[in-house]
């Protein structure tokens, strides 16, 4: 199975996002070659895991419960925007987050747990380094984005807490243009539930 961990942000945050980019991308040029995104698949990965055997899953989600447990809510706003690799030679175009210092440790903190709860359970996540983004659109070829990060550098959502993650399967080609559907399997609250022992066993 092809899954991820992530942290999705509120209805209301996406809907503004959507409504911010809409007629800026109906505004370029017809021949570029964005592969946009779909809002309703719009998320912030933590750990992406390309292959999770069925006999690893029932350990992987108790891992990321546990992940889950050690970690506190923290708030988030998606701000500005970048590209992969660079923005001369843009092959993915992002959504960027905003945070306090604490707020971005304990993101971090959660990809690391993530990706440490991936290892254990036998579906190791890819070794990229973590930077928190929203992807946006996949380009056919290589593009010149600056133009795109100067609109998006004007852009802010709201602040929203984070209270809890996700581990999602992607079903390739299933979803509408051929696109990846994304299904969420499991979610996990952030903290330690009242009355839960204080300390969990290793993830």
């Amino acid at each position: 199975m092809r899954m991820f961990a992530a942290v999705v942000p509120p209805q209301d945050v996406l809907e503004d996002l959507e409504e911010f980019l809409g007629p800026r991308q109906e505004a370029g040029p017809e021949s570029a070659p964005f592969r946009w995104t779909r809002p309703e698949g719009w998320h912030l990965t933590l750990a992406f895991m390309a292959q999770v055997p069925e006999r690893s899953l029932d350990d992987l989600l108790e891992r990321l419960s546990r992940a889950g447990r050690r970690r506190d809510p923290f708030t988030l706003r998606l701000a500005g925007g970048g590209a992969f690799p660079n923005p001369a030679r843009a092959k993915v175009l992002y959504a960027g987050v905003e945070a306090g210092p604490d707020d971005l440790e304990e993101l971090r903190r959660l990809s690391t747990g993530a990706r440490a709860a991936a290892g254990k359970s036998g579906a190791p996540a890819d070794g990229a380094t973590f930077r928190p983004h929203l992807t946006l659109a996949r380009m056919r070829r290589p593009v010149e984005a600056t133009r795109w990060l100067r609109v998006l550098s004007t852009y802010r959502s709201r602040e929203f807490t984070v209270t809890d993650f996700s581990l999602v399967q992607s079903h390739l080609g299933q979803g509408p243009g051929n696109r990846p559907r994304y299904e969420i399997v499991r979610s996990f609250e952030l903290g330690k539930p009242v009355g839960s022992p204080a300390d969990d066993p290793p993830a």
